[in-house]
């Protein structure tokens, strides 16, 4: 008779013989919950990665949809999804039931928000940042302090790749880091382009780390903030062993991005859009095909709608979310957005 313990320690039984892991360590990862916000290019690295550990329960939560020119990089994708235009946690959650399907998978199409962000992340025992903007990156930090609930920073754009962990009341938060978002042009990889080799490098030490966490190892966790530039060989570290004295966010506990205080709009990595998010109501894609029909072309599926019209188009989400693609200018798509789908 062949156990359910046979088969797990036949499926993992390499990573069981490392000694970091181990049978016991192996069956806490069974038993943890991660979630991962953005399921972008570092985001489907990193799902990929712990669904094949064996991390019993993963949340995917991304509010884009999958795009040719996202195959290059983002790794549980592929042609079909980007002809279908799928949610990429939707498209990610398919093909993990492919390759490990006694993963729990629950994929979230959703924009993290202040309003929704204790309901999606609660239950997790670790969130791990896949992001493509300080804005969702601060209120993560503000939601993981007041919580003290523990976090792993990742980014990648061109070349270089960066992580840091963030363990509320040890060590250093984001804002200890990084008081004030970068000032300036910020680079995305619609700007300065990005390897793929660069987002697996910062997926693969993000992942470790969460790896080492999630089984016990606390000591083995780094306290720093490391970046490697893979083209011209340069690595730096930054010591966050400790909290910065009078942190805004881990020191006064002021959650302003927890709040909600002054968020903006967000333009997308990696194409020329915006994104409406404040309109949290019910869509009824058959209706709203008919309604838009006489004026572009119309495509949907179960999970949203595409209207082209000329030079602009609008993505449509079930609960009434927006990316418009085609500008920059947030009133514009303002108006896009109340013309075609309602104010």
């Amino acid at each position: 008779m062949v156990t359910e313990s046979h088969v797990v320690q036949e499926r993992y039984s390499r990573q069981i013989l490392f000694p970091g892991i181990g049978i016991e360590g192996q069956q806490k990862l069974r038993h943890s919950h991660v979630a991962l916000v953005g399921v972008g290019a570092t985001g489907a690295a990193a799902a990929s990665l712990l669904a094949r550990a064996g991390v019993g329960r993963l949340t995917l939560i991304d509010r884009d949809f999958v795009e040719e020119s996202n195959l290059q990089r983002q790794v549980l994708f592929d042609e079909q999804d980007a002809r279908e235009a799928l949610p990429k946690a939707e498209a990610a959650r398919r093909k993990i039931a492919l390759f490990n399907s006694e993963v729990q998978v629950e994929s979230c199409i959703a924009d993290l928000v202040p309003a929704n962000i204790h309901d999606l992340l609660r239950d997790a025992d670790l969130v791990l940042d896949a992001t493509d903007n300080f804005q969702t990156r601060y209120l993560l930090n503000d939601y993981a302090v007041e919580q003290g609930k523990p976090w792993i920073y990742a980014a990648a754009i061109g070349a270089y790749a960066v992580t840091m962990n963030i363990l509320p009341g040890e060590t250093a938060c984001l804002a200890c880091i990084f008081p004030e978002p970068p000032g300036g042009a910020v680079e995305t990889c619609d700007t300065a382009g990005i390897l793929n080799t660069a987002v697996n490098l910062a997926a693969s030490i993000e992942v470790t780390e969460a790896l080492k966490l999630l089984t016990g190892a606390r000591d083995r966790l780094r306290r720093s903030l490391v970046s490697c530039d893979l083209w011209t060989n340069e690595w730096s570290e930054i010591s966050a062993a400790r909290p910065r004295a009078g942190c805004q966010v881990c020191g006064r506990r002021d959650f302003v991005h927890l709040r909600g205080e002054g968020r903006p709009h967000i333009t997308l990595c990696g194409r020329n859009s915006v994104q409406i998010h404040e309109h949290a109501r019910p869509i009824d894609f058959a209706e709203m095909e008919a309604r838009l029909r006489p004026h572009g072309t119309v495509r949907r599926n179960s999970l949203l709608l595409r209207f082209d019209r000329g030079e602009h188009t609008i993505t449509l989400f079930a609960d009434g979310r927006a990316i418009i693609q085609g500008t920059t200018d947030v009133m514009l798509a303002r108006s896009l957005y109340a013309r075609f789908i309602g104010s």
